[in-house]
């Protein structure tokens, strides 16, 4: 029996997580990074200085779940595996890892917070035929930090290799949403809160994205959402016109994939990923999505690669 640790420090939640390589079950352990009300993040100072008092009792809460040392660990060290890619926040996770291998022999196997994200949505949807049979597909990493288009091709080295080909070059899905929700006096990160609060709209919104290929601006998504605050709209249909929007967006880019790729495998992953709405309008056969645990900010993703790297699974 195997078991691989997992952490992930983003700049939005301390993770860790313990994969059973026998059952492939997983046990989780989170912590959102406090956030002051009101403000919409936290700066990297302080992600790192949450991370440093948080960690110790994540891996506390989830060892004590599984009592074991682990025959691999999983870090993310940084946001996505290109040059030039860095948050300080990742050093707290990998800072710990190597410690904790150092303790007790294992060298850590190190991914980018962006891989993680994709290999966690492979195991909850249990698609690992993408990674054993080497097969080419496309995912969307959707989040706070990124609304990205991503070309997944398969890679000895790191598992995949991924190119960027569409996506937003300004705001973020998330950043929008939360931005939105802060106006709306909704407490940071204001995704899932956002997602009820549009539950109980009943209107319906004719909205052109915009959008040109595989790329899309969300800037103005921001001033339109202020502009139906200041109007006055109900709170429920600003949150869901917010999220609407989002939809769109994301459903213009696939089609405009499907037309210029063979690939038709598309996975959805990252925290806007995880809103019931979006999912339930995009979900069709060949669109892979994730149960919201394994959406959202987790560590599951880089135990998962330490487990490959280590040929504990496929």
């Amino acid at each position: 029996m195997s078991k691989i640790l997992g952490i992930d420090t983003s700049n939005y939640t301390t993770s860790a997580a313990l994969l059973d390589t026998d059952t492939m079950s997983v046990i989780q352990s989170k912590q959102l990074l406090p956030v002051k009300p009101g403000e919409k993040g936290v700066r990297q100072s302080e992600a790192v200085f949450h991370h440093t008092k948080q960690l110790p009792d994540v891996i506390g809460k989830l060892m004590g779940q599984g009592r074991c040392i682990p025959d691999g660990i999983g870090v993310s060290v940084k946001p996505r595996l290109e040059e030039g890619s860095y948050m300080p926040c990742f050093l707290v996770g990998e800072g710990f890892a190597d410690s904790l291998g150092s303790v007790i022999g294992v060298l850590p196997d190190k991914s980018s917070h962006q891989i993680g994200h994709i290999l966690a949505a492979i195991y909850s949807s249990g698609r690992f035929d993408l990674i054993k049979d080497k097969k080419s597909f496309a995912a969307f990493h959707v989040s706070g930090g990124t609304t990205d288009l991503l070309y997944c091709e398969p890679d000895d080295d790191n598992i995949l290799k991924i190119s960027r080909i569409g996506g937003s070059d300004d705001l973020k899905a998330g950043q929008a949403i939360d931005r939105c929700g802060v106006m709306l006096g909704l407490k940071f990160p204001c995704g899932q809160e956002l997602e009820r609060l549009a539950e109980n709209s009943s209107s319906s919104f004719k909205i052109k994205p915009s959008v040109r290929g595989l790329d899309c601006s969300l800037s103005g998504l921001e001033n339109k959402c202020r502009d139906m605050i200041d109007k006055g709209c109900p709170k429920e249909d600003t949150a869901k016109f917010c999220i609407s929007y989002v939809l769109e967006s994301i459903k213009a880019m696939t089609k405009a994939f499907y037309e210029k790729y063979s690939e038709k495998t598309v996975i959805y992953a990252g925290g806007v990923m995880s809103n019931s709405m979006i999912r339930s309008a995009l979900e069709a056969e060949q669109r892979v999505f994730c149960e919201g645990e394994f959406s959202r900010d987790n560590a599951c993703g880089v135990a998962v690669y330490s487990a490959i790297k280590r040929g504990l699974i496929l």
